[in-house]
């Protein structure tokens, strides 16, 4: 490992019982910044609430730590939307954000649009497929954003259990997102969470960097932030374990898909002949195969926005 990642390590890498939560409100007040908690939710009915009501009751009700919690809907046809609503979310539809650029799927192009209908200096991101939530995961990523004005964007990392093995619910990670890192940006191997949905950043990085439309989104932004404003800007605070649903290894290839490209465009900026990915399902008349888009659209970033810009001015 690089002699920077392991001083990195060992001064951005903390736990989120490093900073307690009346020094986290402390900074708050003195800074006077807000906090906005986004949600990208798409057919979450059976997780979205929980998350939800923890967060107003442990950070909204009981301290004034979250300003807002806004959840996008990215066209869920279950009952996402009444159910982060009943809980007290705002919900929003992504189609109903700058409707001038059609939306296109993806994880990547909701949490771009997000940035439009928040207006907190620090937006903290949480997947709405988690289980046994705690607002631990809001609270410890935001804490350094707000204590530490050399901070700029905040990883959550933890264990991923699966099947009931601990470490081992990081597929994607582990067999291409953290090779990829450590060939071809080892000062970013020190990251135990990469791909990981539960982060923070200043409003001020997240509206300058463009966001790959899908699953690559993650993976692009630390490679972009690292660029933009360099490695010490970057930490990763210690949350625990994540529970969440697991993905079925077709889709962790088309996951793994998008961000190699994600990964080969910040490479060479190249253009790649074949953007696809083919993959094989069994059928009474043997296997058949399966070929599907890879995530090649990125949106620019925010800045540029015209109708983003004007709602600064205004």
């Amino acid at each position: 490992m690089l002699r920077e990642t392991e001083r990195w390590l060992a001064t951005r890498s903390w736990s989120a019982t490093d900073r307690p939560l009346h020094r986290i409100l402390a900074a708050k007040r003195a800074t006077n910044q807000s906090v906005s908690v986004v949600l990208p939710a798409l057919n979450e009915e059976e997780t979205v609430g929980d998350i939800v009501a923890v967060i107003r009751h442990d950070l909204m009700h009981q301290v004034p730590l979250v300003d807002e919690i806004v959840v996008v809907d990215s066209g869920s046809t279950d009952r996402t939307s009444e159910v982060a609503a009943a809980a007290g979310a705002r919900v929003v539809h992504r189609d109903d954000i700058l409707p001038r650029i059609p939306a296109v799927p993806g994880k990547g192009e909701v949490l771009w649009r997000s940035l439009l209908v928040t207006t907190g200096d620090i937006v903290c991101f949480i997947d709405a497929d988690l289980r046994e939530f705690s607002s631990d995961f809001v609270s410890g990523i935001v804490g350094p954003l707000l204590t530490d004005p050399g901070v700029d964007l905040v990883k959550g990392m933890y264990d991923r259990p699966l099947g009931g093995a601990a470490g081992q619910g990081g597929r994607v990670t582990e067999l291409m997102a953290r090779p990829l890192l450590n060939m071809h940006w080892p000062q970013l191997a020190g990251f135990v969470q990469p791909l990981g949905g539960e982060y923070a950043a200043r409003r001020g990085l997240l509206e300058q960097l463009p966001f790959p439309v899908g699953y690559g989104v993650e993976l692009g932004m630390l490679v972009d932030a690292l660029h933009l404003v360099g490695l010490d800007a970057l930490a990763q605070v210690d949350i625990g374990v994540r529970k969440h649903r697991h993905q079925d290894g077709q889709a962790l290839g088309r996951m793994a898909a998008a961000i190699y490209r994600t990964a080969q465009l910040r490479l060479a900026r190249g253009h790649l002949i074949r953007p696809s990915l083919t993959q094989f399902e069994r059928s009474a008349d043997g296997f058949e195969p399966r070929t599907y888009s890879v995530d090649t659209e990125e949106r620019p970033p925010m800045a540029e926005i015209a109708e983003y810009a004007t709602r600064k001015v205004a």
